[in-house]
């Protein structure tokens, strides 16, 4: 393990897809020799190795290219291997200390698996040609940094942005001006929202996810439907949205990219709106490994949550398919993703929301609070890079039914942490931990209603709906 690669080496590399010229083999094998050792490069033929802080992304087991997903540890390691440290950890820290966190708020493309196998060099030299040898290299000792860096993103940023992509760095607002769902109309009218949860049923009867839907209907604003949730197969959630509509409930449809492909994501996002869901959550979604065996696939995500909402904005706002084609209806849908504020240092966790919300997120749900007031540094370094105005936050909430159902979040659940006090609170409750649970829920619904940015709250239940009601009558909601 060596400065320059803090992680070790977690996947085998790639190869081409296609038969190549001796020369082209040659100079991969050259690449792979000297990048394998020094930053564990897979042979991507995508390098993001300038805006990564020279440290390669394509450790992360999931292959993500966007920043850390949500279970990160708070020292710094791998929910799915506990044991390797989260290289995107890495590579936020490595950056602040060397002052480019600009650098991780550009939105980076998927892989073209056009490309994977193959080197990168021999486009780094052609560019440098077409910039100008001179130009480049003399750069490299001017004092002028915004010139260094001109130059430097003439030649890398072309490369690593194809036109089909085109990411950047800025905020691009949504180009509609009426709401596209009763979730978002409620949320620009600056009503204290409440949206839950409802785990999809795991056969095909929707008698009981019907009678769900139904109990809370009255008393939320939406219901998100997992997708897959703890990597376990259930009814899907465009179904269960379905059936939503069919009941004049507004659904959150949620896709994960664990298990959608870019053709699969753009196809069901047109799809969803011939059913009326406006909704839609972006979420990286959790690894298959924390599901029940046999194992799927675990190489690489094709998208994480950031592309998925960089596709979806410009489908719906500009008309266009990935690969370029014009629509002449494009899509109409209210854009979230998930976020957990305690997994990373609040600084580094607001980049990565800056960079949601520049992508296309227009409201975040987060994963279960238990501690209100952490939430404020949080909320604070998001002020500070302006995104608290252009983003509404729903706190996620889970009424705790008992002691063992706490301690099981607090240790088996990817980014959720229990203070000492509640977990103390509910052990001390015994046959009373429901009651227990739900006032400690009202506690926290009253803190959050007091908080700058916070714009309602997502219950989930964790099965039991029929205490949504209470909750949203005696924490003052249903007015």
């Amino acid at each position: 393990m060596s400065c320059i690669k803090p992680a070790r080496r977690w996947q085998p590399r790639f190869y081409p897809f296609r038969r190549e010229s001796f020369r082209k083999r040659f100079r991969e094998k050259i690449e792979i020799m000297l990048k394998g050792p020094l930053w564990g490069c897979r042979m991507c033929g995508n390098c993001l190795l300038q805006e990564t802080a020279f440290i390669c992304c394509m450790e992360c087991p999931k292959g993500l290219r966007n920043g850390p997903c949500g279970g990160v540890t708070p020292d710094g390691h791998c929910y799915v291997d506990p044991t390797r440290r989260c290289v995107w950890h890495a590579i936020y820290n490595r950056a602040r200390k060397t002052g480019r966190t600009d650098t991780l708020i550009e939105v980076l493309p998927p892989l073209d698996w056009s490309r994977t196998g193959g080197e990168t060099w021999a486009d780094v030299i052609s560019q440098i040609g077409k910039v100008g040898s001179g130009k480049f290299f003399g750069s490299l000792f001017s004092r002028d940094r915004e010139y260094r860096k001109q130059v430097w993103d003439s030649v890398f940023m072309t490369i690593r942005q194809p036109a089909w992509w085109n990411g950047d760095r800025e905020y691009h607002p949504a180009a509609y001006t009426e709401p596209a769902s009763e979730l978002e109309r409620s949320l620009r009218e600056g009503r204290f929202v409440v949206a839950t949860e409802i785990t999809p049923p795991l056969s095909s009867d929707t008698e009981k996810l019907r009678k769900a839907i139904e109990e809370v209907r009255p008393y939320v604003q939406a219901i998100n439907f997992t997708d897959a949730s703890s990597a376990i197969p259930r009814m899907s959630a465009l179904a269960c949205c379905k059936v939503a509509t069919d009941l004049n409930a507004e659904p959150v449809f949620q896709i994960t990219a664990r298990d959608s492909t870019r053709l699969s994501l753009q196809g069901d996002a047109i799809g969803a709106g011939q059913f009326g869901i406006r909704n839609i959550l972006c979420i990286t979604g959790d690894s298959p490994l924390v599901g029940n065996p046999p194992i799927s696939d675990m190489n690489i995500y094709d998208l994480d949550a950031v592309q998925m909402l960089w596709i979806l904005r410009r489908m719906r706002d500009e008309g266009i398919y990935l690969d370029g084609r014009k629509m002449k209806h494009p899509p109409r849908y209210f854009l979230g993703a998930a976020t957990t504020p305690g997994a990373l240092d609040p600084e580094l966790q607001a980049i990565r929301d800056q960079k949601k919300v520049n992508a296309g997120a227009q409201f975040f749900q987060t994963n279960i609070i238990f501690d209100a007031e952490k939430l404020d540094p949080w909320l604070e370094q998001l002020d500070k890079r302006n995104v608290l105005g252009k983003v509404s936050i729903l706190a996620g909430l889970a009424p705790l039914k008992s002691y063992k159902t706490a301690l099981y979040l607090h240790e088996k659940v990817p980014g959720v942490y229990l203070p000492d006090k509640i977990l103390s609170r509910m052990e001390k409750a015994g046959d009373g931990a429901r009651e227990e649970g739900i006032a400690i829920a009202l506690e926290l619904i009253a803190s959050l209603k007091r908080k700058k940015g916070i714009s309602g709250i997502h219950l989930m239940t964790l099965g039991g709906e029929d205490i949504i009601g209470r909750i949203v009558r005696e924490a003052g909601l249903d007015r």
